[in-house]
């Protein structure tokens, strides 16, 4: 079992930088990739960033390369996201999700953080 609780959000202006971290509870949290999925109000949520088990693989959302950074600490049981360069349009509850593989697909991720909202303003 692998619970998940997200922390650093914020509000920052454009143009701006914030860290979000996603700390997990569980002996195997180092066996699972990480995603982190951002949800608008009135819209789906969407994939931001994965990273795998070992940290040695990492993708992201056309939206947010270049921009963002996913990294892990498996000895602390974290994974963070670097968002550099914010845009109004990364305006959302960021919510980290462990899972068995690395997707960006939000269904076979098994383990949900409540999210943290992060905005940006203009």
């Amino acid at each position: 079992q692998v619970q998940l609780v997200e922390s650093g959000g914020g509000l920052v202006q454009a143009g701006g930088s914030l860290r979000v971290s996603c700390a997990a509870s569980g002996r195997t949290f180092s066996r699972h990739a990480v995603g982190w999925f951002r949800q608008a109000p009135g819209k789906e949520r969407e994939f931001v960033a994965v990273i795998s088990s070992s940290g040695g693989y990492t993708y992201y959302a056309d939206s947010v390369k270049g921009r963002f950074t996913i990294s892990r600490d498996n000895a602390k049981n974290t994974v963070s996201l670097q968002m550099n360069s914010l845009k109004p349009e990364d305006t959302a509850v960021y919510s980290c999700a462990a899972g068995n593989i690395v997707t960006t697909s939000s269904s076979p991720y098994d383990y949900w953080g409540q999210g943290t909202q992060v905005t940006v303003s203009s």
